[in-house]
């Protein structure tokens, strides 16, 4: 199937609400840090499937052996059943983490959701109905359900869908005036990634996270972390929360938990957890053997093979060859990152055109609005496919603005 063809199906038989960001190719296979396209080109992936999804590049070995032995045995059963690789999974992230009880579900807007629905419940049980608000910082992103777009501090993705869900206050990332003035008896979470991802790779700071920490503590407050893109070895710690001193009461998961499988979680402290009593919340297919087969595969790899080392290792290369770049074109006037999550601010609008200078040179980089490009490679990245990436922004950059 060529592009046309997959455009034509796309506008008889599918909403269109990824029409404006298809890219001008069906994918067709990928191995490690490659894709190939369904015509035989193949494009180095510095997006990790999209959405800084395949953190162990595409069709890790040990996953997709999980995902064919797991296939061959055992599909699916309900929640209702024990399954071992659940059970395996549960134990593994209950290890690794300062939040050892988990809840399975499908995605990280269902880690977010449930998430949601335990502070509210866990004000409830120690505070009462009237301590049900979460405060979340602007810019942020959280997911599309009702609540998680409630909770998302970007009015772009609001305006068509009011009323949204009430109870989120929403105020101004790393600004700790204003999060203290924010929180009070009626909060019953703050909730924030650790880099703000989607909005342009914003980490918060050390004085910051310490004080959502100490604010949700003098309330009485849960402080949620979602780490759906930071978690699991993206910023070069296995969880973004390693670079504070401070511990989170309730963590979410997704995108590289699966490694490439729908599968998302929320994590959290024994004490958290307790406010969920059974039939509280549930879901049908979160943590289903075959996900939970190959998240198992993939996090022990992550873990075993120290893919957090390189990621903060070649992320810091990539890092110094934007900021090389940024000295060579004045129209990157900015460059930031933390591990294998970069950004560069351009000057002028002209990012989806670098990106598709990029793309003829085979390379698949992302954009953020039209002034800024976003870089979430595969943890696995080599130091020569780093360098070749960068090699070919510097064309593209040159091409399109030099």
């Amino acid at each position: 199937m060529n592009y046309d063809q997959a455009r034509a199906i796309e506008s008889r038989n599918m909403f269109a609400v990824y029409e404006k960001i298809r890219q001008p190719m069906v994918m067709a296979r990928g191995e490690g840090a490659y894709v190939w396209d369904t015509q035989g080109n193949r494009y180095l992936d510095l997006v990790s499937g999209g959405r800084a999804v395949t953190a162990l590049g595409h069709c890790p070995p040990a996953v997709v052996e999980a995902v064919r032995e797991q296939a061959g045995r055992l599909l699916h059963m309900s929640n209702d059943y024990f399954t071992e690789p659940q059970m395996e999974l549960a134990r593994l992230l209950g290890e690794v983490c300062v939040c050892p009880r988990v809840f399975f579900c499908n995605s990280g807007a269902e880690a977010n959701e449930a998430a949601i629905k335990l502070a509210r419940k866990h004000a409830r049980t120690h505070h009462g109905p009237d301590q049900f608000e979460i405060v979340t910082m602007l810019g942020s992103f959280h997911g599309r359900t009702m609540a998680t777009l409630a909770a998302t501090g970007q009015p772009k993705y609001q305006a068509e869908f009011a009323p949204l869900v009430p109870g989120f206050k929403h105020v101004e990332f790393n600004h700790t005036a204003a999060l203290e003035q924010a929180v009070n008896e009626r909060t019953c979470a703050v909730m924030l990634e650790p880099v703000l991802g989607e909005s342009g790779v914003y980490p918060a700071t050390a004085a910051f996270m310490r004080a959502c920490r100490g604010a949700c503590d003098r309330v009485g407050a849960l402080l949620i972390l979602d780490e759906v893109q930071t978690g699991l070895g993206r910023t070069g710690k296995l969880f973004a929360y390693e670079h504070y001193d401070v511990r989170p009461d309730v963590i979410t998961l997704a995108k590289a938990l699966g490694s490439g499988m729908p599968i998302g979680a929320m994590l959290a402290t024994d004490e958290a957890a307790t406010a969920f009593a059974p039939s509280d919340h549930a879901s049908s297919f979160g943590g289903g053997a075959l996900a939970a087969a190959a998240a198992l595969a993939g996090v022990r790899t992550i873990i075993d093979q120290r893919i957090a080392d390189n990621a903060a290792r070649i992320g810091a290369r990539l890092l110094a060859g934007l900021q090389n770049l940024a000295a060579k074109y004045p129209v990157i006037t900015a460059v930031r990152g933390i591990g294998m999550m970069l950004a560069a601010d351009l000057a002028q609008p002209v990012a989806a055109e670098v990106r598709a200078a990029c793309l003829r040179r085979s390379v698949l980089i992302q954009v953020v609005g039209d002034s800024m490009l976003r870089f979430i490679p595969p943890l696995i990245l080599a130091a020569e496919q780093a360098d070749a990436g960068l090699a070919a922004l510097d064309e593209a950059l040159g091409e399109v603005a030099g």
